[in-house]
């Protein structure tokens, strides 16, 4: 089969929705993506073999996935990616030969007509667990079908087998962890085979021809944080304040930022949030929330108003290993051949095409070498980074580019490529003491310790420069060990977690094998299960339930629970940390829905010795939008994480609630049959409006009795 003939099949497949086969090829597979979600890094991937600017299904936004700490919202630090595979002097059978043949996915181009997804695996070494909540399943990102390996060297793992026009088929892995010291990266193993994509002759094991100086380019278009977008400025959703820098590239040993021969041993392209000119409230590293912003519900809450540093993330990636060529399989370091940065709008990032005259200049990108001065350095400290290596400022900031080549590739030969990709910084806790202590010097000019100055501050948010280089030397010591990490005891299993009147009951089951379980930890959070939670209870191995009976009545609970080890099943290999006692990830059993103390309802509980139409209540009443409100605060005026919520207590167990205006307009009406004396409501209308300041009439009705009794509702926005 022609190359332009497999061209011609996958534009056919895509607009016909069919799934054609090429020749006696394995059919393609559609264009889909899966998120890998079982350590604190959260990230999504392309059956393409590559994830592209708003490239995944249904979601719109340009910031999405690669998210640390994965439990919170808005912490996406990956803007786009692209991955361009470049050739020379290239023969498709049907054109005349191309000086220059580049093919892409992304950063922006889909891949369509140029890559050809064939394989799209999720394998667990665990069985999914199945939790519930009141008999309900709760889960987080979808993951999709799975097939469980017991034998699988990583908690998760993607396979994605993807051919391309030009006859170089990709096998990508991506490896996953959920033990506590390696659950912040993924490792990519790419295996790059000439293959020549056709099977028409079966006698023909590779028909392809040799591909000529082959290069492997990636664009990291990176972010930090969508969180930081709704406070420090929309520009920088798009990554235009982000710095870019390397490490290990043969350059200037020291930089600007971070001086003396530091982290060199490591081959790494990494950025931060960096400075953002227009914004000029105050200094903005690190992303310090100082005053609420309306567009996101989470800027209502008043903790969040502290100066938490809702941008302090690192990310990058680090070259673990890239074949000489195709015959000699030691690790070059002399790979990659290129680290530079280009501007993410630039004339070269749109309308790419394997038929296009810009494919030489996109193929002078793949070959640039390292460039110098890095972006870091050129920038400056008090620069702007959206200026590019000749100064100019662009509208959408600088990714980094990462080259590997240049290879030769005859029919058959293949080249091994791998990589790690990570996110590290300061933990949530320390975002919020160190944006708190910032906000209090700048704002309130607190003295130190109580307040810190801006240096002061950008020193904390730097340091988690070092954590990423921890992370990077983690993943390329796991890698060297051939994957021998120690693993955590096996998590809970099938989490199930059940509302009560005396409180909220946990349970679960035990997976067999894996290390010695010394004990679980139960954490809850309040409100909204991206809150910060608490530790409540550790309990022994042989326990399978707990009842929290401390959480407040009415007020939203979720759950996670883990399995603790023992430190002595810790040897420290891959670079862990020796002797620590290891946890399950809570990833594996953790809530997404709301669990919730009830009590009795006074009609089906005659022991109580309560009326309820004298003892029934509204609470809060009034309601006032700007009453106090902390998340975690139980003695809130509102509750915590339900600011709209509307509770009524010692109510019958069956009975209809209805809520009129003072014109006697019926806003809303509740069905309550769950037989407890509680019931609540989200301040919408029948008509999912938001309701409008006014003293409303509360009419209740018990089902069983037909009596009816009344209260005034206010309600103050």
């Amino acid at each position: 089969m022609r190359f332009g003939t497999a061209v011609r099949l996958c534009i056919q497949w895509l607009v016909l929705g069919a799934v054609l086969g090429a020749g006696t090829a394995d059919a393609q597979v559609p264009i889909t993506d899966r998120w890998i979600a079982i350590g604190n890094l959260h990230g999504w991937f392309s059956s393409m073999g590559n994830e592209i600017e708003v490239g995944r299904a249904g979601n719109p936004s340009q910031q999405d996935g690669l998210q640390w700490p994965g439990l919170y919202l808005y912490q996406d630090v990956q803007a786009a990616k692209g991955l361009w595979i470049g050739t020379r002097n290239f023969n498709d059978g049907s054109n005349p030969t191309w000086a220059y043949k580049v093919v892409h996915v992304g950063p922006r181009p889909q891949g369509v007509g140029e890559f050809f997804p064939m394989r799209f695996d999720m394998i667990s070494r665990l069985q999914p667990p199945v939790n519930t909540v009141d008999g309900n399943v709760t889960v987080g990102k979808p993951a999709g079908t799975m097939t469980v390996d017991p034998a699988l060297p990583s908690d998760r793992m993607i396979i994605n087998e993807v051919n391309t026009a030009i006859g170089l088929s990709l096998t990508r892995k991506v490896l996953a962890w959920g033990q506590q010291f390696h659950d912040n990266y993924f490792i990519y193993e790419l295996t790059f085979r000439n293959t020549g994509n056709a099977d028409d002759d079966p006698t023909i094991e590779f028909p392809g021809k040799t591909l000529d100086s082959v290069y492997i380019y990636y664009q990291h278009r990176w972010s930090a944080t969508k969180d930081a977008r709704y406070i420090i400025g929309n520009q920088t959703g798009w990554g235009i304040n982000t710095m870019n820098d390397v490490r290990g590239d043969g350059l200037n040993p020291t930089s600007t930022f971070f001086p003396g021969n530091r982290d060199n041993d490591v081959r790494a392209s990494y950025a931060w949030h960096g400075r953002y000119p227009p914004f000029t409230g105050y200094d903005n590293i690190g992303g310090p929330v100082w005053t609420p912003n309306s567009s996101r519900s989470l800027f209502s809450d008043p903790q969040d108003t502290s100066g938490r540093l809702c941008a302090p993330q690192f990310v990058g990636v680090a070259t673990i290993h890239a074949d000489s060529s195709a015959t000699v399989k030691v690790d070059a370091f002399t790979q990659p051949s290129t680290t530079s940065y280009e501007g993410s709008d630039d004339i070269l990032q749109y309308n790419n095409s394997q038929f296009s005259p810009n494919m030489e200049a996109e193929y002078n990108w793949m070959r640039r070498g390292h460039v110098s001065p890095r972006h870091a350095d050129l920038v400056g400290p008090s620069g702007d980074p959206s200026i590019g290596r000749d100064g100019a400022a662009t509208s959408g900031g600088q990714s980094s580019a990462i080259g590997y080549g240049p290879y030769t590739l005859r029919p058959g030969d293949s080249i091994k490529i791998v990589f790690a990709e990570a996110v590290a910084g300061l933990s949530r806790e320390k975002a919020v003491s160190v944006g708190r202590r910032y906000k209090n010097g700048a704002r309130y000019n607190l003295p130190f310790p109580q307040g810190i100055n801006a240096a002061q501050k950008n020193d904390s948010v730097y340091s988690g420069r070092d954590s990423l280089f921890q992370t990077f030397r983690r993943a390329i010591a796991n890698y060297r060990s051939g994957y021998a990490i120690p693993n955590p005891p096996f998590p809970p299993r099938n989490l199930a977690v059940t509302s009560g009147i005396d409180g909220v009951n946990l349970s679960w089951d035990q997976y067999s094998g894996g290390a010695a379980v010394s004990g679980w930890r139960v954490y809850r959070a309040l409100g909204e299960y991206w809150r910060p939670d608490t530790l409540i209870a550790e309990v022994p191995a042989s326990a399978r339930s707990y009842k929290d009976t401390s959480v407040t009545r009415g007020v939203a609970a979720f759950y996670s629970v883990l399995a603790v080890g023992n430190p002595a099943d810790n040897n420290g290999a891959g670079g862990t940390p020796a002797g620590v006692p290891l946890t399950s990830s809570r990833y594996y059993a953790q809530t997404y829905e709301q669990a919730v103390l009830k009590r009795p309802a006074p009609d089906q509980d005659p022991s109580l010795g309560i009326d309820w139409r004298t003892a029934w209540r509204i609470v809060p009443n009034p309601y006032h939008v700007n009453a106090y409100y902390k998340s975690t605060d139980a003695a809130s005026l509102r509750f915590p994480g339900q600011p709209d919520k509307i509770a009524f207590f010692e109510i019958p167990g069956y009975c209809w609630i209805r809520i009129y205006t003072e014109l006697g307009e019926l806003v809303t009406e509740i069905d309550h049959d769950d037989g407890t004396g509680d019931a609540s409501w989200n301040s919408l209308t029948k008509y999912n409006q938001v309701v409008v300041s006014g003293v409303y009439i509360v009419v209740l009705e018990d089902k069983t009795t037909g009596d009816r009794e009344m209260q005034k509702l206010v309600i103050i926005r």
